[in-house]
């Protein structure tokens, strides 16, 4: 991967709508998180949630002081989501819930100590990635930021009731061409809507395409641009009535579309103990701050923790060839400039906030939120101030 700036090739990436049933079961298990966070900090969650046709499972480990109705928070979600309707086949109303959460085992419980303090240990081992390149403003990759506006926009247009025939199920996916590393133009663009069974499918492709895919991806669409809508020719039967969800199955979704390796433990549900969350996002600060410092122009970030472990028992970066300082001196910088233990992710990045239903769809990195503080990019001034 040395040579990634001489490289021409394709890289695909795909984006979930608010309805789509794995997203569902994030933002209800994120949404349980916030509720109990704000009431009580030193929590230990760790909340899965399944879903189907009329049914929604909430399960894990969670324990807290803090009381919640579980029953009412699964059912605002799902109508804040746009599932308000009985011909949907899955509404908040008559949805049925099932709590099946037990407490944490103590024999983990024993390893974290109590959250925020010096000597707490990370939740659990594990290596968690972090990324960031120069491709877009945000700095991230081009084709997973396509596909999250993209998803965004069919949510908008039928928020407004711009595009009145859509349902809240959906997907995107964006393949982009790039020529010598950098990205030049969109070779495809798949969208999945789930809508009314009263629009025609050449009127619902064209309305898609001029209120959609046009305002997000005008300035990389060329004549050689495919673009498929709705490729079956219909999309009426969607959300949990047409498939299961579940809770982390979309985590190339949530991170960088596969633009670089994931760790493997899904975000959502996840307290900030719980390193492959919090560790997670500080790599991704770290990366970023990185490139935003001109130290490199792509980054990778590597955090590996032992259970119990108060620093990670690994740290690597990755520059691809880009970077202008050696990568061990960069390293040596990072750690004088970030706290990577796992009480110092979680003062550092002010993760004892309810702010996790955010996170949960359209992606976890690249948003501006004044909230996620591992999007900021304020101590790029330090490491170049540290390797000048």
């Amino acid at each position: 991967m040395n040579n990634f700036n001489q490289r021409n090739f394709f890289h695909t990436s795909e984006s979930m709508c608010e309805g789509h049933p794995d997203k569902i079961c994030d933002q209800i298990a994120d949404t349980m998180l916030d509720e109990i966070i704000r009431k009580d900090k030193n929590s230990r969650v760790a909340c899965e949630v399944f879903t189907g046709k009329g049914y929604v499972i909430i399960g894990g480990e969670i324990t807290t002081s803090a009381w919640i109705d579980t029953n009412n928070i699964v059912r605002e979600v799902i109508r804040d989501i746009g599932y308000t309707k009985p011909e949907y086949g899955f509404d908040y109303q008559t949805v049925a819930v099932l709590n099946t959460i037990v407490e944490q085992s103590p024999d983990i419980a024993m390893g974290v100590r109590k959250t925020g303090a010096k000597n707490q240990g990370a939740g659990d081992q594990g290596m968690m990635f972090g990324y960031a390149t120069k491709e877009t403003k945000e700095l991230m990759p081009l084709p997973i930021m396509m596909a999250h506006k993209l998803a965004r926009r069919l949510g908008e247009m039928r928020k407004k009731k711009i595009l009145p025939f859509l349902r809240p199920d959906g997907k995107t996916q964006v393949s982009v061409k790039y020529v010598n590393g950098q990205p030049k133009e969109i070779s495809a663009i798949v969208i999945a809507a789930q809508h009314d069974p009263n629009i025609g499918i050449k009127e619902l492709r064209e309305r898609i395409n001029k209120e959609v895919i046009k305002p997000i991806c005008h300035d990389y669409i060329t004549s050689k641009t495919s673009i498929y809508i709705n490729n079956t020719g219909r999309f009426v039967i969607g959300g949990p009535v047409s498939d299961t969800g579940l809770t982390g199955r979309k985590t190339e979704v949530d991170t960088y579309g596969s633009a670089c390796p994931h760790g493997g433990g899904g975000f959502s549900g996840k307290d900030p103990t719980k390193v492959d969350r919090s560790a997670a996002y500080m790599a991704r600060y770290v990366a970023k701050n990185i490139v935003a410092a001109g130290l490199a122009s792509r980054c990778e970030m590597q955090l590996a923790y032992a259970i119990g472990g108060i620093f990670p028992v690994g740290v690597a970066i990755d520059t691809f060839g880009t970077g202008e300082v050696d990568e061990i001196k960069i390293i040596r910088a990072v750690e004088k400039t970030f706290d990577l233990s796992p009480a110092g992710i979680i003062r550092e990045l002010k993760l004892l906030r309810p702010i996790y239903r955010k996170t949960s769809c359209f992606g976890h990195f690249g948003k501006n939120d004044p909230d996620f503080i591992w999007e900021k990019t304020d101590k790029a001034h330090i490491l170049r101030k540290l390797l000048s």
